[in-house]
């Protein structure tokens, strides 16, 4: 495998991208099961969860229909403001629908339960969470994340569609990025 020019960037791999492929069959296979019969409407959240969506759709053993939602709280720093907006909504009519919500990383949990508050509003059939990554540690808010993929510490991680300031995105495995990178230092 060729090594990216982005590596030397990152302080630590923490999850490789094979051990990431194993835990989406495993979620595409317990998702496939809870909605046998039924037509799923996997929502992500753009732009991180774009790259777990992609892998674990082709994962599920069912037909699903996929939209996207672009939410911010981020702006270009390091950690959640609070604030949220709605850059961009679903053009899917969720009600009565079975919704997932696909997330790269639960943080604080703020700009999830916000959405699950205005998404619970247009009255799906049901309404659960599929997140690749949690960060325990800095979780602000409870939130009942059904298919969830690993715990990560509260480092800053990028690749996989996780993403500093819209770079990182592409690197096929979850990294550390170090300090010095992001100002962190």
């Amino acid at each position: 495998m060729k090594m990216s020019s982005m590596m030397p960037d990152v302080q630590e791999v923490l999850i490789p991208s094979d051990e990431i492929q194993a835990k989406l069959r495993e979620l595409g296979t317990r998702i496939t099961t809870d909605y046998r019969g039924e037509k799923p409407l996997l929502i992500g959240i753009l732009r991180g969860a774009i790259v777990v969506m992609g892998d674990l759709m082709r994962n599920i053993d069912l037909q699903c229909e996929i939209d996207f939602m672009d939410i911010s709280s981020y702006g270009s720093g390091t950690s959640s403001s609070g604030v949220v907006r709605i850059l961009k909504d679903l053009e899917e009519d969720i009600t009565g629908r079975r919704v997932l919500i696909v997330e790269d990383i639960i943080d604080t949990g703020l700009t999830l339960s916000y959405l699950l508050r205005s998404l619970q509003a247009r009255k799906p059939a049901s309404l659960e969470i599929c997140s690749l990554l949690s960060k325990p540690s800095r979780r602000r808010v409870d939130l009942d994340v059904k298919y969830l993929g690993f715990e990560v510490p509260d480092e800053f991680v990028v690749g996989y569609g996780l993403d500093y300031a819209g770079a990182y995105r592409n690197l096929p495995d979850i990294c550390i990025l170090k300090p010095e990178v992001f100002g962190g230092a």
